[in-house]
């Protein structure tokens, strides 16, 4: 199944690297029908899919990204994100960051088996791959980090990946309830608590609006994550990151395709 969105609209994430991806032409992408309002809430089911969103940075458009979630075979699954700069400082860097989790479903639990991160620019570079050891109880990884944070990470049961996040808040996000994880990536650990929105609200997205379910972290300080959730949509229409008030990174979805 194939269904656009018209013109921007806003994963994750938390996950979503914190980079600078500066301007970028805006992107034509067709006409997509807009969803009707959900009758009551329902969490979509994890299916193979890959979702375009508009990227823009500081309120402006700076380039695109896509999420991609893969079934790899039995109960492994793999879930992607790649960022890309179009124009000015990001064109500039030749950025170019990629994301990967493998991860296996054990019933409504998704496990974190490896990740793996590549920056790519002109003038700088990073590559970091880690291991979810379930059975030692541990992660750890190795490549361009600081020394304490190549040392292994005692885990627990639940844990996530910063990909996984998205996941996992698509999966246990209802009108009204309280979420709480623990993400364990680039050898650190973090809570991260949210909060679901009591209804669903109108989001405008480019020429479209949709009835999303607002979710937003309630203990990241000054850095806030927020994610709208729509009915029949199996990723978040819009992932938003906000630095001391201010809009940093907004991702809008444009398109995605699922089976």
């Amino acid at each position: 199944m194939k269904t656009s969105l018209s013109k921007p609209l806003v994963l994750l994430a938390s996950l979503l690297c914190t980079v600078a991806i500066a301007q970028a032409q805006e992107p034509t992408p067709p006409e997509l029908p807009v969803l009707p309002p959900p009758s009551s809430w329902e969490a979509p089911a994890l299916e193979p899919f890959t979702a375009t969103y508009q990227a823009l940075y500081k309120g402006k458009e700076a380039g695109d990204a896509t999420m991609r979630v893969t079934h790899t075979g039995g109960d492994q699954w793999r879930v992607d994100m790649q960022v890309v700069g179009r124009r000015g400082f990001a064109s500039v860097l030749g950025l170019n960051i990629e994301q990967s989790t493998v991860f296996e479903k054990h019933g409504a639990t998704y496990v974190p088996l490896s990740q793996a991160t590549v920056r790519k620019g002109l003038f700088m570079g990073k590559k970091v791959t880690g291991t979810y050891d379930w059975k030692a109880g541990t992660a750890q990884w190795v490549g361009d980090l600081k020394k304490e944070r190549t040392q292994p990470v005692p885990l627990q049961p639940g844990d996530q990946s910063a990909l996984l996040l998205n996941l996992a808040i698509m999966r246990d996000a209802r009108p009204g309830g309280q979420m709480h994880y623990r993400y364990a990536d680039m050898g650190r650990v973090r809570q991260h608590d949210y909060q679901a929105a009591p209804d669903t609200e109108n989001v405008q997205v480019g020429e479209l609006s949709y009835n999303a379910l607002r979710v937003y972290r309630t203990n990241g300080g000054n850095d806030e994550t927020i994610l709208w959730i729509a009915n029949g949509v199996p990723t978040p229409v819009r992932i938003l990151q906000r630095e001391d008030g201010q809009d940093r990174i907004d991702l809008r979805l444009i398109e995605y395709q699922g089976v």
